[in-house]
């Protein structure tokens, strides 16, 4: 089963990915900042990474470029979730090594699909 991570720091959002990757099959794990992620990901890396851009400490985007820059986790699928939808923020998320950008709010299904398929496309 694939494990999915989702970092975000608004409870429902949390609750609500948690419940939406659950029922499409993932095991979820959750931290509510960058920080967390990044020690959850050192402890058990998951096959995916959902990350919201705005968080409290080190930003989804610090997050993006750690993980980009450790050889361990460069290949790691990661989707960023944000409520900024401006293309300047889309293209430097891209830029950073995202795989996809999604902004909120989002198609439920939409989301499980591209999750679906990272994971079928990762090494």
């Amino acid at each position: 089963m694939a494990k999915v991570l989702v970092v975000d720091d608004e409870p429902n959002i949390v609750l609500s990915l948690e419940f939406l990757m659950q029922q499409a099959g993932f095991e979820v794990d959750t931290a509510e900042d960058g920080e967390s992620a990044l020690s959850r990901i050192a402890e058990a890396a998951p096959d995916l990474l959902l990350l919201d851009i705005s968080l409290p400490g080190i930003s989804g985007f610090d997050v993006l470029e750690r993980l980009r820059a450790d050889p361990t986790h460069a290949r790691l699928p990661i989707v960023m979730l944000t409520a900024h939808g401006r293309e300047v923020e889309r293209e430097k998320g891209l830029a950073l090594g995202a795989d996809d950008y999604v902004t909120k709010p989002f198609s439920t299904q939409a989301l499980v699909e591209k999750v679906k398929s990272l994971l079928a496309e990762a090494p």
